[in-house]
């Protein structure tokens, strides 16, 4: 997701501990058994099956009316719209989906002379990606972008948008159930016509795959140009996220000290090429926090910060941002995906004090 940058300075009363780590990824001191489990602030209303991976739309206008998009895995599935509250927006739910998996929103595609702002899901059991116009949620796809084609395994499953600087140009990067050890993601040039409908044109096949098990959460830094995905059960992979860019691999991280899978990613900007780099570890209701910017000597080096435990329960899917919803989200919103048909919203000075 594109995030907006905003930095406000506030104190917090912290009502929870942690163990801290100041050593390299991979490495932390002390025991995390018993870190105290961070609450969430609102708990969302259930979805009908099968809760996957939030998204937030930040409405520029009036953060109040900002929104919180999360998939219902089901082959009768939905892309359900939540107020800050928690609350199903339900004129702008979309069901009917074929097994949707994960969503990201962008801002500003040109669309028929008009800047608009999208959401984008995967619908793995139809092989296409769908194309949403925000705030409204109505359709701009035509009835979808197939993905994939030729290809033998195709599946669709993770998904971010990469918003290129220079000419505000979108970008969809698409991960699938399985595939090849080379060439596993397929970047998608979106592109509005004059008819107000989204096509999409493939312009890059990158990133390795250790054949484990799937690769479904992907992360885009649009600041920094990067891209990060999850190859669960061995670690996140980075590369450039440009479609001209070079193929090769810039780092290997979060591959050590986690329960189950490595999964949900997501990045919180402390401003333009700082914060931290969120990734869930499923197995143990954690997530590991990873400098955003690296070292001073290697910006590919990510260091493990601290982890946190949290509340939400086998989480693959999160999102966050550093826009503040007052009064509660004084510093942003972190959203995690739950067991038990559920998005949590915990405040971002709960995560980092």
């Amino acid at each position: 997701m594109r995030q907006f940058f905003f930095l406000l300075f506030a104190s917090s009363t912290v009502i929870w501990t942690s163990c801290r780590s100041g050593q390299s990824e991979g490495v932390a001191t002390g025991s995390t058994d018993s870190m105290a489990v961070i609450q969430p602030v609102i708990i969302s209303d259930s979805v009908r099956f099968d809760t996957d991976d939030p998204a937030i739309w930040i409405n520029t206008s009036d953060t109040a009316q900002s929104l919180v998009l999360g998939t219902d895995k089901n082959e009768d599935g939905a892309v359900y719209v939540f107020d800050l509250e928690g609350k199903v927006q339900e004129s702008k739910v979309v069901r009917g989906l074929k097994r949707p998996n994960n969503i990201d929103v962008a801002y500003g595609l040109n669309l028929g002379g008009h800047k608009t702002d999208i959401a984008v899901v995967t619908e793995r059991e139809a092989n296409k990606i769908r194309v949403f116009s925000l705030p409204e949620m109505k359709a701009i796809d035509n009835g979808g972008i197939s993905v994939f084609d030729g290809e033998t395994e195709r599946a669709p499953m993770g998904i971010a948008l990469y918003t290129r600087p220079t000419d505000q140009a979108i970008f969809a990067i698409v991960s699938r159930k399985s595939g090849p050890e080379e060439g596993y993601l397929w970047t998608y040039q979106l592109r509005g016509d004059d008819q107000g409908t989204v096509k999409g044109l493939v312009v890059r096949k990158f990133g390795k795959y250790s054949g484990k098990k799937e690769i479904e959460s992907i992360a885009v830094d649009d600041d920094l140009g990067y891209v990060y995905y999850s190859d669960e059960q061995v670690g996140v992979r980075k590369y450039y996220a440009h479609p001209d860019s070079s193929n090769q691999e810039l780092a290997l991280f979060a591959n050590t000290g986690f329960t189950e899978d490595n999964e949900g990613i997501s990045i919180y900007k402390t401003d333009a090429t700082t914060g931290y780099i969120l990734v869930s570890d499923q197995g143990a209701d954690k997530f590991h926090i990873y400098k955003r910017e690296g070292t001073a000597d290697n910006p590919h080096q990510h260091q493990l910060v601290k982890t946190v435990k949290v509340a939400a329960h086998k989480s693959d899917g999160s999102e966050v941002t550093n826009i503040p919803f007052l009064p509660k989200f004084k510093r942003g919103v972190f959203v995690v995906m739950s067991e038990g048909k559920v998005f949590h919203y915990y405040r971002w000075e709960d995560i980092m004090p």
